[in-house]
């Protein structure tokens, strides 16, 4: 018998399905490239022809996406690698990672963007007249990223990827910045001159907006951001649910790419045996996993005494001293080699200690009993001992 803390961790990336995962990603990727390549240039040469400077800068936004589809492919190829020695966590970061980038340069793209609109605001000889084809170009761009979004959407939501799923949400907001484009345009052409520059310049702020929330997301993924509290709540009632778990504390989540991590400190009964108390964290950890999607590994701290505001037990010397305090205690009394085992139960700042003591060891019950007094007697004299239990066998 005895109390244990049990770590028990090892992280396995979901390595059976990332050669898939990554193939998804590539490809949804790869189809939004070529496409956003065909935009960005459909565009560029329309918003020249047509002078409509709110269409240029959409070309820019589909410029920026095929920049970023190719970041995406590079960040899902390196991101999916299986853990190794020097990171034992895996490669999935490298997605955050790269989702910074992506958000800091959208949010240089449309800062850039937006400044040459305003400049031209404020110098009416510079503003342009667009034609009628831009609002052709402008509706092509809208049904084709429209389109892209939701395809990207499923196989995000399909892999579980984070990156895809904020790609998607990038192509949205292209087909969105067109819509603002047809408006501006048409606007111009009814007699506006200004509303075509407006147009370019809430583009811009658009385009800054997307990189802002994807940069912010991932830098507090990098900093180790807990899961959001409804999912907390989930993993809470699942261990809870656990039985041999009687409470918990310090439970903590982070991100880790598109998976998560947890580790917990569960209360347990201090006297069950070590065997007990680790087949009760495999279970924490087996059906956390199982019930929430997300959690790829979970460390379970198993606590024989509640520890979250104090650690009463830390400084109690270990088994070899406590043991050769209690032996010494003992040399004088007859019956020593009936000893069969000590147990130690470090609780409450003291160490209880249950001694297994063979029927032989005396000639009659009665000696026996009056041999496990004297032991209990002589064990309580020893500094840091608590309470003292014989058992007879």
């Amino acid at each position: 018998m005895g109390s244990a803390h049990d770590h028990h961790f090892h992280y396995i990336p979901p390595a059976a399905g990332d050669d898939a995962r990554y193939l998804a990603s590539k490809r949804v990727t790869l189809i939004g490239a070529v496409i956003n390549l065909l935009l960005a240039l459909g565009k560029g040469v329309v918003g020249w022809i047509a002078q409509s400077q709110a269409l240029v800068a959409d070309a820019v936004h589909s410029l920026s996406d095929l920049v970023t589809d190719v970041m995406v492919v590079i960040a899902a190829k390196h991101g999916s690698r299986d853990a190794d020695e020097t990171h034992p966590y895996g490669h999935a970061r490298i997605e955050t990672a790269v989702t910074v980038a992506l958000g800091v340069i959208l949010i240089l793209v449309g800062a850039g963007i937006a400044w040459d609109a305003i400049s031209r605001l404020f110098d009416p000889n510079s503003l342009l007249v667009p034609g009628a084809l831009a609002l052709v170009a402008a509706a092509v761009s809208v049904l084709a990223k429209e389109g892209l979004y939701r395809y990207t959407l499923v196989i995000a939501r399909r892999v579980r990827s984070n990156l895809l799923r904020a790609n998607a949400w990038h192509h949205r907001t292209d087909a969105i910045s067109s819509i603002v484009v047809i408006v501006g345009v048409a606007g111009t052409m009814a007699g506006l001159p200004y509303l075509d520059a407006i147009a370019a310049v809430a583009v811009a702020l658009m385009i800054a907006k997307v990189g802002w929330d994807l940069a912010w997301h991932s830098l507090r993924e990098l900093v180790d951001t807990a899961l959001d509290e409804e999912r907390v709540e989930a993993i809470r009632e699942t261990i809870t649910g656990v039985d041999g778990v009687e409470s918990l504390h310090m439970l903590r989540t982070r991100r880790m790419g598109s998976d998560a991590l947890a580790d917990v400190h569960i209360l347990v009964n201090p006297e069950i045996t070590v065997s007990e108390g680790h087949h009760i964290s495999e279970t924490v950890r087996t059906r956390v996993i199982d019930r929430i999607p997300e959690v790829q590994d979970v460390l379970v701290h198993i606590d024989p005494e509640d520890d979250e505001t104090t650690r009463p037990s830390v400084d109690l010397p270990q088994r070899h001293e406590l043991e050769a305090r209690l032996r010494a205690s003992w040399e004088a009394l007859p019956g020593m080699v009936g000893i069969d085992r000590i147990a130690l139960h470090y609780l409450d700042g003291k160490v209880s200690v249950d001694v297994y003591l063979s029927l032989g060891a005396a000639e009659s019950v009665e000696e026996l009993r009056s041999l496990g007094r004297r032991l209990q007697a002589a064990a309580a004299a020893v500094e840091d001992i608590g309470a003292v239990r014989v058992y007879y066998f």
